[in-house]
């Protein structure tokens, strides 16, 4: 039965895992909707198993879907491995290590990692790409990563709830804060309570899922002026260095922050913790990825 798997369902197969969806999917392949629900029923066909679920927040994998997009996404990695020492002019073989992180530590801890790895292993390829949580464990799961940088909540609740369970590594913990302008009427401030937030205009990011605003102090986003929502970070420190905005940033960040912004606690019952976590698949890692995620920790512990 092998030899019957096409490649072309193969990546379909893990388009939709890793995008969340058959319409995003045909969006990132440059498929039609239809033409990706005709290639996941033929390889389905050809498993002899169901192998995703369409559910409201997206697909799930079934534990059928779960070992072929395992096996999957080894041999669709070998090939493009082969592809590109193929084409490669200059006979490079070194595979990159893959990263993601989430936007926040993109900007704050990613830096410097990679200034540690340029000075002490110039060897090391490295790739990176900014997304969501749920954006980022999808890569892992499809095989398109090999690390991600994730960011958790202390509340106790799972991170991730498919199968196989994510290997986490806790990294650095940290109050969630708020940043405002250097000219801000809290800008002084070592602590503010939530309270004093009322009235404030924020500027934001959209979440997967429940649309929810990320950059809005949590639990306030039901009735907080949030008119600029945007996801690059740097128009969103600018937004709140000129004062049209306030918005949140965890700990990891703020070594990064400008000299025209300033880091605020939120003190009280009403303070939020912040994990960054570090997410990898179950089993053992390139030597490669390893010292990536040694670099990661240093970086984590010495800003």
């Amino acid at each position: 039965m092998l030899d019957t798997y096409s490649v072309g369902d193969l990546r379909v197969l893990r388009a939709v895992v890793q995008r969340g969806s058959f319409t995003a999917a045909a969006a990132d392949l440059g498929y039609t909707q239809s033409a990706i629900s005709k290639r996941m029923a033929a390889l389905e066909a050809t498993a002899g198993h169901t192998l995703v679920v369409r559910e409201r927040r997206g697909v799930r994998l079934t534990r059928a879907g779960e070992v072929l997009l395992r096996h999957a996404a080894a041999a669709l990695e070998a090939m493009e491995q082969a592809e590109r020492e193929l084409s490669d002019e200059a006979g490079s073989r070194v595979r990159p290590i893959r990263l993601g992180a989430f936007a926040s530590a993109a900007a704050g801890l990613v830096p410097r990692a990679l200034d540690r790895l340029a000075r002490d292993r110039p060897d090391l390829v490295i790739t990176l790409r900014e997304g969501t949580t749920g954006v980022l464990t999808r890569a892992l799961r499809a095989g398109t990563l090999d690390l991600a940088l994730l960011a958790g909540v202390s509340t106790g609740l799972p991170l991730d709830d498919r199968e196989p369970t994510l290997e986490l590594e806790t990294l650095a913990e940290g109050p969630l804060r708020v940043a405002v302008g250097a000219r801000h009427r809290l800008a002084g401030r070592s602590q503010v309570s939530v309270s004093e937030l009322a009235g404030e205009r924020w500027v934001a990011a959209r979440s997967e899922g429940q649309e929810r605003l990320l950059g809005v102090w949590p639990g306030t986003a039901d009735r907080a002026d949030a008119p600029y929502v945007v996801r690059d970070w740097l128009a969103k420190l600018r937004l709140v260095a000129t004062g049209a905005a306030i918005t949140t940033v965890p700990d990891v960040l703020v070594p990064a922050l400008p000299p025209d912004v300033r880091a605020v606690r939120v003190g009280g019952n009403e303070a939020q913790q912040r994990r960054l976590l570090l997410a990898r698949m179950p089993g053992v890692a390139s030597p490669g990825a390893e010292t990536v995620a040694a670099a990661l920790r240093e970086a984590a512990v010495t800003p």
